[in-house]
């Protein structure tokens, strides 16, 4: 598993190159989702929108000159058009390319490459490696992007009402699925519970099948509100310093039946899918 340092290098060192989520990914032996979530997860950043951030920030500091031809740095930046650039621009910086160029002291936002080097852990639990059987997930899912997600908050009240109720349901836990990444980074969650077949659910509910795989599990220590901390650490000090790396599988949160935040009652667990990390890439590679 790479550290975040060295993706955030790799793209600082390739931002004028054609990069792309499917290209990056592979360049770390991660799938798209792996790195995608890593990534938001660590720099508060989704990924493809840092690099276009960090793309026009460059592009706004070659405007500041106030010589260049506004097409010739839209298409240094990636852009393939005078208006596509424009328009991303104003959506990023408030003012036009040609504002900058014509007022070069204009008051800009501009996205400096981030440094990740006073990162600040917890103390994790030690983590207990399992392989699982298949399993088949059944609940209320949606599609987000993790700029945006707050729309899960609601699948999990949606689902309330029928849990242990739902037919064909197997212990009384809940789970958290990210599962189904697309292309551009974005993914499907469920909050959902296991079943024992996917026939005959309410109206609604969606479903997905994981294949056996192995985990390394984390029991998360303090409130759910305090989640995202457990993951930070596992993915930018365990993982880094482990002998693995993560499989391209979904990850998920295990609630225990007896999970209540408000009473302070239950826990909540982190399983992380695992392979067996590759020897670390030696240098940069040419694209072709």
């Amino acid at each position: 598993m790479r550290s975040i340092e060295k993706i955030l290098w790799f793209i600082e060192s390739q931002l004028a190159s054609d990069l792309d989520l499917g290209y990056i990914a592979q360049r770390f032996d991660l799938s798209p989702f792996a790195l995608s979530r890593f990534f938001s997860l660590t720099t508060g950043w989704p990924l493809m929108r840092y690099i276009r951030a960090r793309r026009l920030s460059q592009a706004a500091l070659e405007l500041r000159g106030g010589q260049a031809e506004i097409l010739q740095v839209a298409l240094a930046a990636g852009y393939g058009s005078h208006e596509a650039f424009t328009r991303a621009f104003g959506e990023q910086f408030g003012v036009s390319p040609r504002q900058v160029r014509d007022q070069p002291h204009a008051d800009l936002v501009l996205i400096e490459p981030l440094s990740m080097k006073n990162l600040h852990f917890i103390t994790l639990a030690e983590p207990r490696f399992e392989r699982r059987d298949g399993f088949l997930i059944a609940g209320m899912g949606g599609r987000f992007t993790f700029e945006k997600n707050e729309g899960i908050v609601g699948l999990w009240q949606a689902l309330d009402p029928y849990m242990g109720q739902v037919p064909g349901q197997v212990g009384g836990g809940a789970y958290g699925l990210c599962c189904n990444p697309g292309e551009d980074g974005s993914f499907e969650y469920i909050a959902g519970v296991e079943v024992a077949r996917g026939e005959g659910l309410p109206a609604g509910f969606r479903t997905f099948k994981l294949d056996a795989q192995d985990y390394a599990v984390f029991r998360h220590q303090g409130h759910i509100s305090t989640l995202h901390q457990t993951l930070f650490t596992v993915f930018n000090q365990w993982l880094p310093a482990s002998a693995y790396s993560l499989a391209d599988a979904p990850e998920f949160e295990a609630y225990s039946a007896d999970f209540d935040p408000g009473r302070g009652s239950g826990f909540v667990e982190v399983w992380i899918p695992l392979k067996k990390a590759t020897s670390e890439h030696v240098g940069l590679p040419e694209r072709e």
